[in-house]
């Protein structure tokens, strides 16, 4: 699951809980614990899923063959080529409004997930050398 998503997810359910904490919790220290202990948890199986992100672009990138090297970006290259194919009137005419957000949507995903990587790759790259 992409990173923004998942933190959209995390983050109206850790609000939910936190509402019914506050509701249910009398002691407000105790609801503070409590409230602080889930943030915890979460943000460590945030962690946990951007390390496993991360870990497989650092695979891809360093891959045996070509194409496992440079498949996403070339499928990122092909989503905004049809993009721009748009914008400057040359698309099939069956493309509708859905299609043409959800090419968007890819993109957004895509070029997230590249900024991701090569942060997680460069920073591994630092915590290594350290």
């Amino acid at each position: 699951m992409a990173l923004p998503a998942l933190l959209g997810i995390a983050g109206n359910i850790i609000g939910g809980i936190f509402d019914i904490v506050d509701k249910t919790v009398e002691d407000k220290d105790k609801a503070a614990e409590i409230k602080a202990g889930l943030q915890t948890q979460v943000l460590q199986m945030l962690n946990k899923e951007l390390d496993t992100a991360g870990n497989i672009i650092v695979a891809e990138a360093k891959g045996d063959s070509w194409i496992q090297r440079n498949w996403r970006p070339i499928t990122m290259l092909v989503f905004v080529g049809l993009v721009v194919a748009k914008w400057l009137g040359f698309t099939a005419p069956g493309v509708s409004e859905e299609i043409e957000l959800a090419l968007l949507d890819i993109i957004k995903v895509g070029l997230g997930g590249y900024v991701v990587g090569r942060s997680v790759e460069k920073g591994i790259k630092v915590w290594k050398e350290k």
